[in-house]
């Protein structure tokens, strides 16, 4: 059965957001933002600023920079994320401990999920479409199951020669 083309705003996002790391690149830049907000926090709140304030203002910044460098940018995205990573680790020593944590450990999860993106991946079919492809196919999800399970009787892994 052909599958008719998606139309709508929310389709055309969710079929470009299929093919790039985003919510690696939105952790990222999550997490300098974040950094950034706790820069500009009172003077009770601020425990660190590195470098007379530059340091603090520029790791952060650049981490926001690479974030959506990776979400527009996706062939690039082994540089940004290992640069995004350092820079999250280097907000440790600059900005009140990488934004009490939260900008720190949502950078360094954003990166390494934008490391490890594979573009060449099929998109992922839902569970739902997947039922309703295999009933427009005739078979059940019953029937499907119980046929695997009589073709490979007596040949599992673990059973002895």
């Amino acid at each position: 059965m052909p599958e008719r083309p998606r139309q709508g705003i929310r389709a055309a996002f969710r079929d470009w957001r299929g093919h790039r790391p985003f919510w690696g690149g939105l952790l990222l830049a999550l997490g300098g933002g974040e950094i950034l907000l706790t820069e500009k926090a009172s003077l009770k709140v601020v425990m660190h600023i590195g470098m007379q304030g530059l340091a603090g203002y520029l790791l952060p910044g650049l981490m926001v920079l690479l974030g959506l460098l990776i979400l527009f940018n996706p062939a690039q995205r082994l540089f940004y994320s290992l640069t995004g990573i350092l820079l999250s680790l280097g907000t440790w020593l600059t900005s009140n401990l990488g934004g009490f944590f939260v900008g720190l450990l949502l950078g360094a999860v954003g990166s390494c999920l934008a490391f490890g993106w594979l573009p060449d991946q099929e998109l992922r079919v839902s569970r739902r479409r997947r039922r309703k492809q295999a009933r427009a196919a005739g078979l059940g999800t019953r029937g499907s199951l119980g046929e695997g399970a009589t073709t490979g009787a007596g040949t599992g892994a673990g059973e002895p020669a």
